[in-house]
C-alpha cells in the first residue's frame, strides 16, 4: 500500500519548508491538531521518505561564495561503467553543488559554486579537466540571480496526488 500525504501532511510540509525549526507544538497550534498527530505524521513523512533531511539556508555571498557556475559535460567514452565512475569522483568536488545526468547536447549539468573566477579557472584546471574521460567542457557564469527557491510548490502537487488517489 503506497502512502500519500493527504492536506494536512502537505500542510505540515509547507510549514517545515518554511521553517524547519518549527516544533511539532507550534504546527499542531496553527493547523488545530494534537501535539501527538502532528508528531506521529511527521514521523511517517520521514519514515516515507517526504521529507528527507532539515537545513539552514545560508547566504552565499556573505561567505565569499560569490560566483555561480553552470558547466555543462561532456564524456568521451559512454559505457556503462563510465557515468557511475564519473559521478563518484564529481560528487568529491565540493564546488559543485548540484550535478544532473542529461540527454541531448551533454552528458552531465553541474551547478558550481565559488568565489571568483580566479577560483573557477584553478577549479577548472586542478580538477574538472584533470578527470577521465571529459571531452567537453563548457561554462555560463551566472551575473544575477533573480529567482532562487529551495521550497517546493506543494499546492500543484497536493492537487494532483488527490486527483490520483480519488480515480
Amino acid at each position: 500500500m503506497n502512502f500519500i500525504p493527504d492536506q494536512i501532511d502537505m500542510c505540515i510540509m509547507d510549514i517545515l519548508q518554511e521553517d524547519a525549526r518549527t516544533t511539532n507544538k507550534e504546527i499542531a497550534a496553527r493547523l488545530g491538531k494534537s501535539v501527538t498527530s502532528i508528531f506521529e505524521r511527521v514521523k511517517r513523512l520521514e519514515a516515507e521518505g517526504y521529507i528527507l533531511r532539515y537545513i539552514a539556508v545560508l547566504n552565499k555571498n556573505k561567505l565569499g561564495k560569490n560566483l555561480v557556475a553552470w558547466t555543462s559535460i561532456t564524456l568521451k567514452e559512454h559505457g556503462q561503467d563510465r557515468f557511475p565512475e564519473f559521478e563518484q569522483k564529481i560528487n568529491t568536488f565540493p564546488e559543485v553543488m548540484e550535478c544532473y545526468k542529461m540527454n541531448g547536447q551533454f552528458d552531465y549539468l553541474l551547478k558550481v559554486l565559488i568565489a571568483d573566477m580566479e577560483a573557477y579557472e584553478v577549479f577548472n584546471f586542478t580538477k574538472l579537466s584533470k578527470l577521465d574521460n571529459i571531452y567537453k567542457i563548457r561554462s555560463l557564469f551566472v551575473l544575477a540571480e533573480t529567482k532562487q527557491e529551495v521550497e517546493l510548490n506543494l499546492k500543484t502537487g497536493l492537487q494532483t496526488k488527490l486527483q490520483q488517489k480519488n480515480k
